[in-house]
């Protein structure tokens, strides 16, 4: 084995430990990351090559979590790790997105960064160890890469800050922060808070900063003993003396006067104008006529920033911190157990919620044993028409996921808990049209359609983006409320923070330059509290006040009863006979819960009553002299046996059947015959005894 080296640090109390040379030689690079017993092996490569035809940055990233690594077998036919995991999806995308700005722009190699989990430790978690490791190995490779960059989380356990927590803190606290850091300033921020004030997320943003600092200057060192040269590549820069031809084809004034629209249909086809122009002028010549389309977005892109930056001008017209148009409803979908539409400018969303019995929970298969089930699920879809365009829909990809995973994060804050409301509960996003945060629209009609659904929240929540577009120094910027699509592909950032009036309930912020400083920060998060203050006052205020007292008409109805723990076992009956039977008879579900929480779940008023008839009778205890009704289910020569629920009987004896002295009970009674009884208590037997002729 070849000579390897070790390097470590504190980190949080915990010593993160990488091997540097043991293994994954191959690799452009490669670290071996210990944090605690987590162990996660991360790799950095690239292409040889460029990739040809393509216009942006072709980088992978892969958070694969194996399940040998807690000790687990997967599960299905094959015993083999399938797809990954949403946690899995969500962590790619916290490693993707502050690590591609450091990319060259103009770099077209493919990349892949691979983070391979391969031991877990509770008191680490797996996801900051491999956040680190890519960045790191990214580092030390010869790929071109403008870091090192780092990253911590945050927890807040008790009203205190815990750095990089464990697993069952970052589950149970009142807040998890992940923090990404490039030189001296903040390049992502991913948080979800159970309504955090803006100070106290503020404060915890650069708590997790001043640790990246120190994170930095560990990976430098790493970096200065066993970093590889990087390599050269071939730039695919559009040449400057193409961007001054197009300026004489199209002066500055006229790309001005495309992109001034507030109408994104109209301003493409100005815009396309503009390029069918351009690539008339150069069909001629074979270098640049390839160029062209790249050119003018980027020529778009550079006159849009000039507009904003210096002349104070949106292409829609629009002040600095002006929101588009808004309008809210709900109750636009009938039938559905909850709807809401909620439309910012061009971009509209639809929700829909469907309600369900707990036993309807998603089930979570993970290296987290702590979380095996859902209550709530918000899913987003974003089909193609939503932006004029055509494509076959494959599913939801990584982007989809991140976004209902986001607008689940701000509401899971303010749901009721199972005993208030013992419901599971599905959240669709439906995209109906997009120019710009899609997902911040789905939080708002998500709050509307869930109150609509008659879901008790807590409060209302509300979710808003700001952008950011910069000049040449530090102070040099415009930070931009509401940003429509335009802004947000040709801006500097996507920072979008949803919460209640009281406080943030979720954050993610992406950038496309290297870093915020202090100042940004705190503004982008001030004004986007005063924009969901507008929002949830102005707008969806009106559209729904508060939750609906109950759910509708459709929705599935729930009742509740409370049983002794140590009678779960009679209501279930053996291999589930007992609770089969109720749930036969009536059509309803039934959920039962170790604690002896028991819920029936159903449309009819009657078939519910009659299973939770059926469940008290199963589990009471008989006392001598109280009536009770039943079936007969058997008769025998010294008696009939009567049914008072599935699995429940008790005898009357053939005395005890009729005022007069029988000789059959087949002279009195018949199987099926409804009859009332009277208890008279146990017999020597332990059966609970009962008299027809009492009961009289």
């Amino acid at each position: 084995m070849a000579e390897y080296k070790t390097f470590s640090m504190q980190i949080g109390g915990k010593t993160l430990s990488i091997d540097i040379g043991r293994v994954a030689a191959q690799a452009n690079g490669a670290a071996l990351m210990h944090y605690g017993d987590t162990t996660v092996l991360c790799t950095a490569t690239a292409s040889k090559e460029p990739r040809e035809g393509i216009d942006f940055f072709p980088l992978s990233v892969e958070f694969e979590e194996k399940f040998y690594s807690v000790g687990k077998m997967p599960g299905g036919f094959n015993k083999r790790e399938g797809k990954a995991s949403e946690n899995a999806i969500l962590t790619s995308r916290v490693i993707d997105r502050p690590m591609r700005p450091l990319f060259p722009k103009d770099y077209r190699n493919d990349v892949t960064l691979d983070a391979l989990v391969m031991a877990v430790d509770p008191e680490c978690r797996p996801e900051i160890t491999g956040m680190l490791g890519c960045a790191l190995a990214t580092t030390i490779s010869d790929i071109p890469f403008d870091g090192p960059c780092a990253m911590t989380q945050m927890g807040l356990v008790n009203g205190e800050f815990v750095v990089n927590p464990s697993q069952k803190e970052w589950d149970e606290g009142d807040m998890q922060l992940t923090v990404a850091s490039v030189g001296q300033k903040v390049i992502m921020i991913e948080a979800g808070a159970n309504e955090i004030t803006d100070e106290k997320m503020i404060e915890a943003i650069y708590k997790c900063h001043d640790i990246n600092l120190e994170i930095i200057e560990f990976f430098k060192k790493i970096q200065a003993e066993v970093g590889k040269p990087k390599s050269e590549y071939v730039s695919a820069a559009i040449p400057e003396a193409l961007f001054a031809k197009i300026k004489e084809i199209v002066p500055p004034e006229e790309m001005e006067k495309a992109v001034f629209n507030d109408d994104k249909q109209a301003r493409e086809a100005a815009v396309d104008a503009v390029k069918a122009r351009v690539a008339e002028a150069l069909a001629d010549n074979e270098e640049w006529s390839p160029l062209v389309g790249e050119a003018v977005y980027q020529y778009q892109k550079k006159t849009v920033r000039k507009m904003i930056l210096k002349d104070h001008k949106r292409p829609d017209g629009r002040e600095i911190k002006q929101i588009r148009p808004l309008a809210a409803e709900v109750d636009i979908i009938p039938r559905v157990h909850g709807s809401a539409m909620f439309t910012r400018g061009q971009t509209q969303i639809c929700d829909v919620i469907t309600l369900a019995p707990l036993s309807e929970k998603q089930k979570v298969d993970g290296l987290d044993d702590n979380i095996t089930e859902k209550r709530y699920i918000h899913q987003y879809n974003f089909p193609s028409y939503s932006v004029g365009e055509t494509k076959v829909s494959r599913g939801p990809g990584r982007r989809e996921i991140g976004h209902g995973a986001l607008a689940e994060k701000a509401l899971v804050p303010v749901l009721p808990s199972e005993d208030e409301f013992p419901y599971a509960i599905r959240a669709v996003s439906e995209t109906f049209e997009s120019n710009g945060s899609t997902s911040q629209a789905s939080i708002c009609a998500s709050c509307m359609a869930l109150m609509a659904a008659g879901v008790p929240l807590k409060k209302q929540v509300a979710g808003i983006s700001c952008g950011l577009v910069t000049g040449d120094t530090d102070d040099d910027y415009i930070v931009l409320t509401d940003i429509q699509g335009l802004e947000d592909f040709f801006g500097d950032m996507d920072f979008k923070v949803a919460g209640t009036h009281d406080g943030i309930t979720a954050i993610q912020m992406d950038i496309k330059i290297h870093g915020l400083t202090r100042p940004i920060v705190e503004q982008a998060i001030r004004q986007c509290h005063e924009a969901r203050e507008y929002i949830m006052n102005e707008v969806m205020t009106p559209a729904i006040a508060e939750p609906r007292p109950t759910v509708g008409k459709y929705a599935p109805k729930i009742i509740q009863t409370r049983i002794d723990p140590e009678k779960i076992g009679d209501v279930v009956g053996q291999r589930g006979k007992t609770i089969n039977e109720i749930i036969s008879r009536t059509g309803v579900k039934i959920d039962i819960n170790d604690d002896g929480a028991v819920s029936v779940c159903g449309t009819e008023d009657e078939a519910m009553q009659n299973a939770l008839d059926m469940i008290n009778m199963i589990v009471s205890d008989f006392k001598e002299g109280e009536l009770y009704e039943g079936n007969v289910v058997s008769i025998k020569e010294f008696g009939a046996f009567i049914e008072f629920a599935p699995g429940k009987e008790g005898m009357v004896h053939i005395s005890k059947i009729a005022d007069r002295r029988i000789n059959r009970v087949e002279d009195v009674l018949t199987l099926g015959d409804h009859v009332k009884v009277r208890c008279l208590g146990k017999d020597k037997m332990g059966r609970i005894s009962f008299s027809i002729k009492d009961a009289k």
